[in-house]
Order: C-alpha cells, then structure tokens, then sequence
C-alpha cells in the first residue's frame, strides 16, 4: 500500500479541519450553539457554559473531503461512509434538538434508538452485497469461528457499543480528540498490514481531522465537538474494525471507551441496586477531576493508556 496516499489523507485532513475551525467556531458562537454544562459535574467545568458545540462538523467535514479525495470509491467506501456520516448525522440532530430547542436531553431514547438502528441496518445490508466475510478470529490464536447470520448481530452491537462508548469519554477537553486519534493511528496500520485500501486511508483521514480538532479543543476549549463529532467517531471506527477484520481487536484498541462506559454501567447498576455509587462520579474522567486531577492530567493520562493499548492491538493484529 501506497504510505504517500496515507500521509497526504492525514495532512489534507489536519489542514482542512486548521482552515475549518476560524470559520465555524465563530459561526456557531453567533449561533448561540453553546454548551451546557452539568451543575453537579466538576465546578471547574461552570466557566465552559456558553463554550461552542457542535464542532464535530469540522471532524466529518475534514475527514468526508480527504476521504473522497483518496479513497477509491469501492464497496468498503460506502460502509465507511454510512457508517461514520450516518451515525454523525443522528448526533447532529442530538445537538441541535437540545440547543435551539432547549431541551436538554435532545432527542428520546426511542428516536436516537431508531436513527442508529436505520444506519446500522443499511450498514449491514451493504456487508451482505459485498459478501464480506462473517467468520470472526480471536485475537492472539489462529482460532477462527463462522458466525453466519449472528455476525449481523454482532455488526449491530459494535456499532451501537462503539458509538455510546466513544460518546461517554467526551466530557474534557482533548480527551477523546487525543484517544479517537491515537486508536485510529492503530487501526490505519492495521488496514495498511491487510491490504484495505479504503479503511486505511479512512482511519489516516481520522487522524488528520482530529489532530487538526485538537487545535481548537485542547485545554482550553474553544470548541466542543457535541454527538455530531462522537457518535460520527464511533461509527466509522467500528466500521473499520468490521472492515479489517479486527472486530474483537476494538475492544482491546478502543479500551480507553471500553473502561468510561464500564464505569457508567457499573455506576448505574450499584446505584439501582444497593443506592450506593463506586465512583465520585461517571463517566470514569470525572471521577479523577473529582479527586483533584486537573483536567491536563486527566487527558495526558488517559492519552497515555489509548497508546499502550493501540500498541497492545497491533501487535496483536500483526
């Protein structure tokens, strides 16, 4: 594979999303796309009110335009495509229900439901006309399993998991920026050791864009990315687990998002169950800012687990 195709996707990409960022950021502050921010999160995080959102735009804006330049327009580019534009799309609509609608939780659980399953299903249809195989391999053996049917399902599950996943570890600034890159770095090396052109050049536009994001969203934040950005992230990463062949490798590559909605689950659960909660607060980040980690160790931190566990997986993939 072509590692000129690879690094003129992630420079075109970071280069839009740096030439993107003074056009949208002050479009969505005259907008008034702000955050809202949580009164019983981190007092810290009370100055970030009124910050914009919605800057996932940037992301899939920079990604889509890289992307189309340098894919080669096969089946696998429509998969990535429904997958990250789709899924992106349903978080769009998140965000603009709950900032000029006022209302908080933006769309029902049962309407943010359906507009996932709607992608997921057309995601899974496009596998079936491309015959894409529907045998999975565990990770570190030659063990290789037929799933048949079961496989759609699974096809299902990653992309709802991956994009609620990768939704909870947005809540700091650079936080999932910094681990979206890092597991998408992965995951190009990856595509690149199997030959999968379009899930390659995908994964290196992914890192341009949000590299290029990070610019505006490290500490401090002048722009938040909202659904729009993470649930677009989520859908095309585990679209390009599904592509490669490494779906069981995500959860091992995506640990950082695996470990924030583990966390949220388990505070859930304890508190339905025994009225007690395990962490000061979830997702996980919030419960280290809560103990007196300032946002900056928090980030570099969790960055750092996203690289050991990226390395782990491609090692493993290899």
């Amino acid at each position: 594979m072509d590692i000129k195709v690879i690094l003129l996707s992630i420079g075109a990409s970071f280069l839009l999303a740096v030439l993107l960022g003074p056009l949208f950021i002050p479009l969505l502050r005259r907008m008034k796309f702000g955050q809202q921010i949580r009164t019983d999160g981190p007092q810290s995080h009370l100055k970030k009110k009124g910050t914009p959102t919605m800057g996932g735009i940037i992301i899939m804006l920079a990604v889509l335009l890289a992307f189309l330049k340098f894919s080669d327009k096969t089946a696998e580019f429509w998969v990535l495509l429904v997958s990250s534009l789709g899924f992106g799309l349903v978080g769009f609509l998140d965000d603009y229900i709950k900032i000029v609608f006022k209302r908080s939780l933006g769309l029902t659980a049962l309407q943010k439901l359906i507009g996932q399953l709607v992608f997921a299903i057309i995601v899974c249809v496009l596998l079936i006309q491309m015959h894409h195989s529907t045998a999975v391999s565990i990770p570190g053996t030659d063990t290789v399993i037929e799933l048949g049917w079961l496989y759609y399902v699974l096809v299902v599950i990653m992309l709802f998991g991956t994009t609620n996943a990768v939704n909870f570890t947005d809540g700091v600034d650079g936080l999932l920026a910094g681990t979206g890159a890092v597991a998408f770095g992965a995951f190009t090396l990856l595509a690149m050791h199997a030959s999968e052109h379009e899930s390659a050049v995908f994964s290196a536009a992914m890192i341009g864009g949000l590299l290029g994001f990070l610019v505006f969203n490290a500490h401090p934040a002048k722009v938040f990315m909202g659904d729009t950005g993470s649930l677009g992230i989520g859908g095309g990463m585990a679209a390009v687990a599904i592509l490669t062949k490494t779906e069981f490798l995500l959860v091992i590559i995506g640990g950082v998002f695996v470990i924030e909605m583990l966390s949220v689950i388990l505070q859930v659960g304890s508190f339905k169950l025994r009225g007690k909660r395990i962490f000061k607060m979830s997702p996980i980040h919030h419960h280290f800012e809560l103990s007196g980690w300032n946002e900056w160790r928090v980030v570099t931190t969790f960055w750092a687990v996203g690289i050991v566990l990226a390395v782990i997986g491609v090692l493993l993939g290899r």
